[in-house]
């Protein structure tokens, strides 16, 4: 990011850049920022933009040819086009582009072995954004809301985290929420965060996981409760709690081998902040008891949908089961 942002400064750009990762809202951000300062403004005859993967690449490279109208860059932005996961002659042009053209690539799907990755490593830049630690989302929360002049205590960023989850793109447009719903007021609260957000089934997850490593069945059912209300669908709960503790498990095998919390969250194709709760959590059980949550609740789903158990029951003998552990 910081090469970006000194690339901006000094209005010295790559002939190719390449943004990618889990952080969508990352991407966004400088998709904008390189499309703002690259044209400087002028956004009509010398920019296309390409989306999907049926594009015409001889099309493409006959646009790139093209010499800038009165300005001394033509810019090509691409959004998910695949070709960064499959072979393509266009790593053959790059090379041999005119210096005044900028191509801008926004991917999901990204093979670091090939071709097109190799090219654009070499003679552009390959930025991967992924999603910041915990400490940098407690940040840019308490930024966000500065900004229109609110103030939040720690415990109820925290919280708010633990609602709408670590997707900075979900945050920002659940700020947006809390800004307008506390107009007149400086303070943004708890009861504010329960009124207007939307609250994620990852965050529940993480709750009930919480509650399960206390032994809390009571709290644990509360909060499977509290997700039916949310209409979440039993199997689909059943689902997230099985991933949970595989991703548990994952976690717990990475850090016995001295992983970071970045480092996991790359192997996991995570977020980094997921990841430290994750490290967190998978130190209050052992690896049997994470392998046997793992078989116990592979067995219960499909006994689910052998039509064995009612789904809702199932949960309920999981729960048991896991705080018995």
């Amino acid at each position: 990011m910081k090469t970006i942002l000194e690339h901006i400064k000094t209005n010295t750009f790559k002939p190719v850049y390449l943004l990618y990762g889990s952080e969508r809202y990352l991407v966004t951000l400088y998709r904008g920022k390189l499309k703002d300062a690259i044209l400087a403004g002028d956004d009509g005859m010398n920019f296309n933009a390409f989306e999907g993967k049926a594009i015409d690449w001889n099309e493409v490279v006959g646009i790139a040819e093209t010499l800038p109208f009165f300005s001394d860059r033509r810019l090509i932005l691409f959004d998910n086009t695949g070709i960064f996961k499959s072979a393509s002659d266009f790593a053959d042009y790059l090379p041999n582009m005119p210096e005044s053209t900028c191509l801008v690539f926004c991917e999901t799907e990204v093979d670091k072995r090939s071709r097109m990755y190799k090219e654009v490593a070499k003679l552009g830049y390959a930025c991967e954004l992924n999603g910041p630690e915990e400490k940098d989302l407690r940040i840019f929360i308490a930024s966000r809301l500065k900004k229109d002049k609110k103030n939040i205590t720690g415990n109820d960023v925290d919280y708010l985290l633990d609602t709408v989850g670590a997707d900075m793109l979900n945050i920002s447009n659940e700020i947006e929420k809390l800004v307008a719903y506390t107009t007149g007021r400086d303070v943004v609260t708890r009861a504010d965060i329960d009124a207007v957000c939307v609250q994620q089934i990852s965050g529940k997850i993480f709750q009930l996981t919480e509650a399960i490593a206390m032994k809390n069945k009571k709290l644990a059912l509360s909060h499977y409760n509290t997700m039916i209300q949310m209409r979440e669908k039993p199997l689909a709960i059943l689902f997230q709690i099985i991933r949970h503790f595989n991703y548990l498990l994952q976690t717990s095998e990475l850090l016995a081998r001295g992983n970071s919390n970045n480092a996991i969250a790359s192997a996991l194709g995570i977020k980094a902040f997921i990841a430290g709760k994750y490290a967190g959590q998978c130190r209050n059980f052992t690896r049997q008891a994470l392998l046997d949550a793992i078989t116990y609740g592979t067995e219960l789903e499909t006994q689910v949908k052998t039509g064995q158990i009612n789904e809702k029951i199932a949960i309920e003998f999981l729960l048991v089961k896991l705080i018995a552990m």
